[in-house]
């Protein structure tokens, strides 16, 4: 037969709801535990593949899902901001900011720019990029076919390059015809965080192309390789 001792019968009536209090704040803290462990092994399976700006493809448990602001994956992971270095998800009614090298935190540090920047496709299949030529921004279309950089020459204005004075004259062919075009090299060029010296480009004199082509004179100083539907690109 067991019996056991009532050791509440000894304490006085303070005691007990102290004890109690106590046991109520152990409790509390252990749930809070318990919750935290739940969400950090979720949080571990989310890892960032690409970020942009409204935009991120992210992999939830090995499935890499496009999301835009707003859009909530299968998973019930919402994106609530994006831009090319962070992103801010929402993972069971809690915010939590994803890094680029795919950390999950409440803050975020910049940290060494990384070498490896990967494109998502536009609606038309095309592969987009902000980046800037001598420090100004430009807005770029991957262009595997051209050999070189190339813009018009408003865009050419624009970014203050003298084409005429300091580039080398010639003609190139384009769906209107053939124009005129002037050879030059660019200081630097850079898309994202891959920024390259000396890159030979060229000035058409004309509206074409309405966008800047990053062409072969950029592209074949970087890897460049397919993911699925992304683009990757990584400094040699």
């Amino acid at each position: 037969m067991m019996c056991w001792r009532d050791d509440r019968a000894d304490q006085s009536e303070p005691a007990m709801h102290e004890n109690l209090s106590v046991k109520r704040h152990a409790y509390l803290l252990a749930g809070l535990l318990m919750f935290g462990a739940d969400a950090l092994g979720d949080i571990g399976k989310i890892s960032a593949v690409a970020l942009f700006k409204d935009k991120a493809v992210i992999s939830i448990d090995g499935k890499q899902r496009k999301l835009q602001v707003g859009q909530i994956s299968p998973e019930g992971v919402k994106l609530i901001a994006a831009a090319a270095s962070s992103a801010v998800l929402e993972v069971g009614g809690r915010r939590m900011e994803l890094k680029l090298d795919g950390n999950i935190g409440g803050i975020f540090e910049r940290g060494q720019a990384p070498k490896v920047i990967r494109l998502a496709p536009g609606a038309n299949g095309h592969y987009f990029v902000d980046g800037a030529i001598n420090g100004n921004p430009v807005s770029f279309v991957v262009d595997t076919g051209a050999t070189s950089i190339a813009i018009n020459k408003h865009i050419a204005k624009r970014l203050g390059v003298l084409y005429r004075t300091d580039g080398k004259r010639g003609q190139i062919e384009t769906a209107s015809g053939v124009v005129n075009a002037y050879y030059v090299t660019f200081d630097a060029v850079k898309i994202q965080t891959l920024e390259l010296r000396h890159v030979e480009g060229v000035v058409v004199d004309g509206d074409f192309p309405s966008t800047s082509l990053l062409g072969q004179s950029f592209l074949n100083r970087l890897n460049m390789r397919r993911e699925g539907i992304l683009l990757q690109l990584e400094e040699r």
